[in-house]
């Protein structure tokens, strides 16, 4: 096809979006609709993972020196640790640390009951751990047990399995969710696009009958489509930008909520707002054009 046509039936299609103003409104609201529903349940699942893994995060496995450990075999112990793969970070902490903290929460009354313990302290040297994987710590905690000078290991693993089913779940949920509403969505704006093609089935028709070709017929209608999702797309962006930022900023001020949960705040949407924009053009462009091809082809067979 050359160049002059294509650049016609372009202009044909952008001109199909003012002449049947009132159809390419209808099929603007509905395709706003989906993409803010499919979009807003995107985002909202996104952030629930984060706040999934500030919880795991906060799961610290505890390894305990064996007491009598010198400091080349406390060394040697922290060294082991750092070498599984699995292991975020590691942070020593002395048994005269321990004792030091012990003692800055006790009362004056506690604390004399326990200074004579002061030059003979119990407690044990310690490694706090952080793993990067919570589906991995059963295996991570069976690891560092088998650490040469290491007594004994303490890790929330009944906790972990816990917060692993949660996610396994809600992602499972999060994207049969979302495929059904990319569904339905692409149904209603194929139907509703299909309303605006009958409209016109005796201009496709004619314009069958002088020769034109299938092709020549649905091009003004694809770009017709396209044009109305992308102009959707636009229209949901500065919705959802609009929508996230007031949420965001709620949460943020109240910052308590996200830190019980071990997250400092959300996704800001400047972090994302590329994916946002490019996610939402390229879904409105490609269902509006899919939508309307679709809705073309029964009445471009004459």
């Amino acid at each position: 096809m050359r160049f002059s046509s294509v650049k016609y039936l372009t202009g044909q299609g952008f001109k199909s979006v003012w002449k049947n103003k009132m159809m390419s409104f209808a099929s603007f609201c509905i395709m706003l609709v989906s993409l803010l529903l499919v979009g807003m349940c995107i985002l909202a699942t996104i952030n629930l993972n984060k706040v999934i893994s500030g919880v795991a995060g906060k799961n610290e496995v505890v390894v305990i020196v064996l007491d009598g450990t010198d400091e080349e075999g406390i060394e040697a112990v922290g060294e082991a640790i750092d070498e599984l793969s699995n292991i975020e970070k590691s942070v020593f902490y002395s048994r005269d640390e321990a004792w030091e903290d012990m003692v800055a929460d006790m009362t004056e009354e506690q604390q004399e009951v326990f200074k004579y313990a002061e030059d003979d302290n119990p407690l044990p040297d310690t490694y706090r751990v952080t793993v990067s994987d919570i589906e991995k710590l059963t295996d991570t905690t069976n690891q560092l047990t088998s650490i040469e000078n290491v007594e004994k290991v303490t890790a929330p693993t009944e906790f972990a399995d816990v917060l692993v089913s949660i996610r396994n779940i809600f992602s499972v949920v999060a994207i049969a969710l979302i495929a059904a509403l990319a569904v339905v969505s692409l149904v209603i704006i194929s139907n509703t696009t299909r309303t605006s093609v009958y409209s016109r089935r005796k201009e496709i028709n004619i314009m069958k009958y002088v020769g034109a070709t299938n092709r020549f017929i649905n091009i003004p209608f694809f770009i017709e489509g396209m044009l109305v999702g992308i102009l959707a797309a636009v229209a949901a962006f500065f919705l959802t930008m609009f929508v996230y930022k007031g949420l965001g900023d709620i949460l943020n001020e109240n910052g308590q909520i996200l830190s019980i949960l071990g997250v400092r705040s959300l996704y800001g949407f400047s972090d994302i707002i590329w994916y946002v924009l490019v996610g939402y053009v390229l879904a409105g462009g490609v269902i509006g054009a899919i939508g309307t091809t679709i809705s073309t082809r029964k009445y471009v067979k004459v």
